[in-house]
């Protein structure tokens, strides 16, 4: 952050987020948590200082292109073992970013996805996910979307050893906004071989 304004506006950001996610957890109907993740993501985006859009795009902004709530692409998955792999993520700003593969969840009539730890300071789980309408026209951003990114908040429960994978809540990176950004991308243990029509679209142009 360039200035203590900007850092704190970023902590309000995550803040933000964290309660946004801990509403969606605590909640018991997931389609209306799903609006107000969409609603409260949508003003994040509009009003905070640290936006990622750009500002050629903050002035006509109207809303995140999210597609409705479908219940079909909600599950609760067991991870499952997967050889151990190691991803090392060049950014922007954070230099190196380490994950390990701690397993892997399998979504029925979806496909595979491996599961990583992120191994620097904060650690957490993540999941990225990239389907197969990627980069086309009216499909998700090309380079896929995150469904969990644990320490920035981005949880969405689960109990007795299951993790909730809500496809509904797959959502952009930061790259998706502004080429600036250097954001993990999904690797090749993170592609679904069917088209995923619930989450966030891409952005814009």
């Amino acid at each position: 952050m360039s200035t203590p304004q900007d850092a704190l506006a970023l902590l309000d950001w995550r803040r933000e987020v964290a309660a946004l996610y801990a509403a969606v957890r605590a909640s018991d109907d997931p389609a209306a948590a799903h609006a107000e993740w969409r609603m409260r993501r949508d003003r994040l985006f509009a009003e905070s200082p640290v936006t990622a859009l750009l500002p050629e795009d903050r002035a006509g902004f109207r809303g995140l292109d999210v597609a409705p709530y479908d219940a079909a692409w909600r599950f609760e998955a067991v991870l499952e073992p997967a050889e151990p792999a190691r991803l090392d993520v060049e950014t922007g700003t954070d230099g190196v970013v380490p994950f390990d593969r701690i397993g892997a969840v399998t979504l029925p009539d979806v496909g595979r996805l491996d599961v990583w730890a992120l191994r620097s300071y904060g650690g957490g789980l993540f999941v990225p996910v990239k389907d197969a309408s990627a980069g086309r026209p009216g499909g998700t951003y090309g380079g896929g979307r995150y469904l969990l990114d644990t320490v920035k908040g981005a949880d969405l429960g689960g109990r007795d050893g299951r993790l909730v994978l809500d496809l509904n809540f797959a959502y952009n990176p930061s790259c998706a906004y502004d080429p600036e950004w250097a954001c993990p991308l999904a690797p090749a243990g993170n592609v679904l071989p069917v088209a995923v029509p619930v989450g966030e679209r891409a952005f814009g142009h």
